[in-house]
């Protein structure tokens, strides 16, 4: 049986969204649909269910951030999920690292006109720039567990969290990961993706 697609009314009715930040993510999602047709964002077969599989994919990870959240680090942003996402559903302060020049002047407009907080821009590698001192790290579809761990262990605060969407090998990236790292980790359900797991991972250490 094939799911139907998510529009703006069906994420809002998911998410409980208000209607200032659902017009603040159409217009963010309208940007994406016009800048993909000269430069490729996301995949082009992603388009027709872009709701589920890029904004509430992002936005499930909302109610999974800690109260006091107020810097968020999104590394490998791409065209901004889930960090631009966060950052326009009101996170206080995003950092969205890209190395791709042309995604991060989409990045760089899209913030400006449709997030209502600070958005900083980090072009280049996330292990060249300068540390963060995030609250919250956050990525998606960047690389495997055991590497992101090591890119946020430099960006992250000492009590800070990562949230980090996975797909079906999860399990075992937690397996790998676990034998170079010590952390306490909570596995959510993805409501974008069946097959997908959203992983909270808190007392990162060597």
């Amino acid at each position: 049986m094939t799911i139907p697609p998510l529009g703006p009314a069906g994420f809002a009715e998911a998410t409980g969204v208000s209607r200032e930040t659902l017009d603040r993510l159409e217009g963010y999602a309208a940007l994406l649909i016009k800048w993909q047709k000269a430069i490729n964002l996301v995949a082009k077969d992603s388009l027709a269910d872009l709701w589920r599989r890029h904004v509430l994919d992002s936005a499930c990870l909302w109610p999974l951030l800690p109260d006091q959240t107020r810097v968020l680090a999104d590394f490998g942003s791409g065209a901004g999920f889930p960090g631009l996402v966060l950052a326009i559903m009101g996170v206080p302060e995003v950092h969205l690292v890209e190395s791709d020049t042309r995604k991060c002047a989409f990045l760089g407009v899209a913030a400006r006109l449709f997030a209502p907080n600070p958005v900083k821009i980090h072009r280049g590698r996330i292990e060249e720039i300068e540390p963060i001192g995030a609250d919250v790290v956050t990525a998606r579809a960047l690389a495997e567990l055991d590497m992101l761990l090591g890119y946020a262990a430099r960006h992250l605060k000492p009590d800070g969290v990562c949230l980090f969407l996975k797909g079906r090998k999860a399990e075992d990236e937690l397996t790998l990961a676990g034998q170079r790292w010590t952390m306490s980790v909570e596995r959510f359900p993805n409501p974008a993706e069946p097959s997908g797991l959203v992983l909270r991972i808190k007392g990162l250490h060597l």
